[in-house]
C-alpha cells in the first residue's frame, strides 16, 4: 500500500502516438514517438505482440511522465505508456481515452 502523498507524486498525462516502428531483432518491442503538447518523446515498450505500428498511429494514450529514462536496447525511453494485461500476458489493451482532450493534459 501507498499513501495518497505517494501516488500524486506520479505525472499521469495524455499523448497522441506519433509515429511507431519496430524494433529490430525483438519479437516484443515497438519505439513510439509521441505528442505531450508541449514536447515530444520516444518511448520503447513491449507491445508489438498486440499491436501493429499502424494500428497504433492518432491514438490517445496515458503516460507515465516523470519516470527517469531508460535504456532498452541501445534506445532511450522517456516514459511509460499503461496498458492492462491478463497474468500470463495473453492479452493485453492500452490505457486509451473515451473522447479526444488536448495533448498534455493531466490524468487524475
Amino acid at each position: 500500500m501507498i499513501t495518497i502523498e505517494e501516488f500524486q507524486k506520479i505525472e499521469l498525462r495524455v499523448a497522441t502516438i506519433l509515429s511507431a516502428e519496430r524494433v529490430p531483432s525483438t519479437e516484443k518491442l515497438l519505439k513510439l514517438q509521441i505528442d505531450l503538447g508541449s514536447e515530444r518523446r520516444q518511448l520503447v515498450a513491449g507491445i508489438a505482440k498486440h499491436y501493429t505500428p499502424e494500428e497504433l498511429i492518432g491514438k490517445q494514450i496515458v503516460v507515465v511522465t516523470n519516470l527517469q529514462p531508460a535504456v532498452i536496447r541501445g534506445i532511450e525511453s522517456q516514459g511509460m505508456l499503461l496498458a492492462a494485461s491478463t497474468d500470463d500476458s495473453s492479452q493485453l489493451a492500452l490505457v486509451t481515452l473515451q473522447r479526444p482532450v488536448p495533448n498534455g493534459c493531466r490524468v487524475k
